[in-house]
C-alpha cells in the first residue's frame, strides 16, 4: 500500500455537532488518512460552487488515539471547519494534500 497516496473517507454517521466541529464515524475507502490534514468535501448532489474544505483533528481507532488510518478501517474522528454543518451519511472527503507536496 502507497503509504503517501492521500487518503479518502466516508461519513457512515455524525455523532457530535458544533458550530466548528463534527464528530462522526468514518471509513477509510481509500489511500491513507493522517491527521492534520485538510480534506475537501465530495457533495453528492454535485453541487457547484467554492470547495469546502475540512480539518482532520483526531482519530480514534478501537477507542484508542491514532494519528492515521488506511483502508478498510473504520474509526472515530473529529473534523473541524466552517462546513461540517454539510456533513451527511455517505459522503466522501478527500485529503487536499498527499505527502509528497
Amino acid at each position: 500500500m502507497d503509504d503517501n497516496a492521500g487518503g479518502e473517507i466516508q461519513i457512515f454517521s455524525v455523532e457530535e455537532r458544533s458550530a466548528a466541529t463534527a464528530t462522526c464515524a468514518i471509513r477509510c475507502v481509500g489511500g491513507v488518512v493522517r491527521t492534520g490534514r485538510s480534506f475537501r468535501l465530495r457533495l453528492n448532489d454535485g453541487a457547484t460552487g467554492e470547495p469546502v474544505f475540512l480539518i482532520l483533528d483526531w482519530i480514534k481507532l478501537y477507542g484508542k488515539v491514532t494519528d492515521s488510518l488506511h483502508p478498510p478501517y473504520s474509526a472515530l474522528v473529529q473534523l473541524s471547519g466552517g462546513g461540517v454543518n454539510l456533513l451527511v451519511r455517505g459522503l466522501i472527503l478527500t485529503s487536499a494534500v498527499s505527502d509528497d507536496s
